[in-house]
Order: C-alpha cells, then sequence, then structure tokens
C-alpha cells in the first residue's frame, strides 16, 4: 500500500480513496487511481490536498469507482450554487443510528398530517398558521435529510440504486 497523504487526511475525497484501498489495492497510491479514474495525477493529488475543487464529473465518477455515494452529497451541499440552496449535507452513520434517526423524525407524523391538514383546508395559510406552518416545512426537512442518509448508507453497502 501507497504511504498515507497525512496533509489530505481529513480531505473527503482522500477518505474515501483509502476506504476504497481496503477493498482494492488499486487505490492505494494517487498515481493508479487516477489511472482508474481517467484523471491527471497531479489534479487528483490537488483535490485530494483541498487545493481544487473537482469538477462534477470527477465527483460522480470518484462517487462510483471508489464506492462512495456520498461524496455526490457533500460536493453538491457544499461546492454547487444551487445544492447550497437546496440539498441538506447527510451524515453517513452505521445502519442501526439511522435507522433510529429515521424512525425519530417519523415520531410525529400524525401531528404533523394533522396540523397540515387544518392549515391547507381552507387553501390559504393564514399569517396566524404561519409558525405552525414553518414546524411542519423543519419536519419534513428533517425526515428528508434522515431518509436521504439511510438511502446513500444503501447504496453503499447493499448496492442498492
Amino acid at each position: 500500500m501507497g504511504k498515507k497523504a497525512t496533509k489530505a487526511a481529513d480531505n473527503m475525497y482522500c477518505i474515501a480513496r483509502y476506504e476504497a484501498a481496503e477493498k482494492n489495492n488499486s487505490f492505494s497510491s494517487r498515481e493508479k487511481a487516477s489511472e482508474i479514474l481517467n484523471m491527471d495525477r497531479t489534479r487528483l493529488a490537488n483535490i485530494e490536498l483541498g487545493n481544487i475543487t473537482p469538477y462534477p464529473e470527477e465527483v460522480l465518477c470518484m462517487a462510483q469507482k471508489y464506492n462512495s455515494p456520498e461524496l455526490c452529497n457533500s460536493h453538491c451541499a457544499e461546492n454547487c450554487p444551487i445544492g447550497k440552496q437546496t440539498v441538506s449535507k447527510v451524515t453517513i452513520d452505521d445502519f442501526d443510528r439511522l435507522s433510529l434517526k429515521v424512525l425519530g423524525s417519523l415520531k410525529d407524523i400524525d401531528s404533523l398530517r394533522t396540523s397540515l391538514i387544518a392549515i391547507s383546508e381552507d387553501g390559504v395559510v393564514d399569517s396566524n398558521e404561519i409558525k405552525d406552518f414553518e414546524k411542519i416545512l423543519d419536519t419534513l426537512d428533517k425526515i428528508s435529510t434522515n431518509a436521504n442518509a439511510l438511502k446513500i448508507w444503501a447504496e453503499k453497502n447493499i448496492k442498492i440504486q
């Protein structure tokens, strides 16, 4: 296995490559990884060192080759101008932890449904309903984020597409 790049040790792309190297020794060196990724070795080094931001196509390729779908989520949430406003970055925990987060975010679904029905009865969100509506949207965001984290875990660990 190649030597570990200490300057890039906390970089998500470098971490993903090291994790991929545990199953495929070809990813243990940047040189071999860059060949597999069809990317210049210097460019890969600069990405892993945080000197440059990879192009979306490069992130997609790394995510696929490294089996790290979380790279796409992180890239969109942190680097894409649209994604920064629309994509929540997820944290990929162990399956049991993710399951509990999903279930926890769903625990108040009945009261959420009741509130949404009450607010939408007249087809208008009145000024006195705005706080309740914002709470509904916040809960939906949490459900969505937790569901996305579980989906990414599944893509990574049991190859669900």
